[in-house]
């Protein structure tokens, strides 16, 4: 940094590359980005919240509270068929000094800038995944527990709605907000079950009646 201090520090821990960003501190200087030549890479929050979580299947970005903003999946990783959820360019500063560009899992750029110099930093890498990383498949549900979970997720929402209706009461329009994100993402996965599970028509219509309802 021009104060002196230690921006930078890339290492070699046996056959892997680490790339670290450290604070402008001259001491006990906090870590604001790791990235791995593994495809493990994090970038934080200056409150040392997690900002950017990447590995080998994908990514995510989180906002400071911990919540979600959005995620994505490597075009060579291996997820369910229709998961995939494509990578929108991704321009963080961590600093006023260092920024941090995500065009892909091999185009991933640590760029610094002072006085009126720039160095950038290659710390993408393409890891291929073959089938020795393949997850197992999930254990089959039994009809009670795909109830059970049917059940939950309608009554987290009814809760929900219930707050809408206890923290905006003059709102007439509270029916209408969508419930958060988290919960949609649940219903869409027990859909998603129900149409590629082996189970009984009179059982998937319970359940998509239940988190339909």
């Amino acid at each position: 940094y021009p104060s002196g201090n230690l921006a930078i520090i890339v290492a070699q821990d046996k056959s892997r590359l680490i790339c670290i960003v450290q604070e402008d501190k001259p001491s006990n200087a906090g870590i604001q980005a790791v990235f791995n030549s593994n495809g493990r890479n994090t970038c934080y929050y200056p409150n040392r919240a997690v900002w950017i979580n990447m590995n080998t299947q994908g990514g995510q970005y989180l906002d400071q509270a911990g919540n979600r903003v959005r995620r994505w999946t490597w075009p060579n990783s291996i997820t369910p068929s229709g998961a995939q959820v494509p990578l929108s360019p991704i321009f963080i500063s961590l600093n006023l000094y260092v920024g941090v560009r995500i065009l892909g899992q091999d185009k991933i750029t640590v760029s610094f800038l002072a006085m009126g110099q720039q160095a950038k930093f290659n710390v993408g890498t393409k890891v291929q995944v073959n089938g020795v990383g393949r997850l197992p498949p999930p254990a089959r549900l039994s009809e009670d527990e795909l109830l059970l979970l049917a059940f939950r997720v309608r009554i987290l929402r009814l809760f929900d709605r219930l707050r809408g209706c206890l923290n905006f009461p003059s709102n007439e329009q509270w029916d209408k907000i969508k419930p958060p994100a988290y919960l949609i993402t649940q219903t869409l996965k027990i859909l998603q079950f129900c149409t590629t599970s082996d189970i009984s028509d009179e059982l998937r219509s319970s359940v998509r009646a239940i988190v339909n309802a």
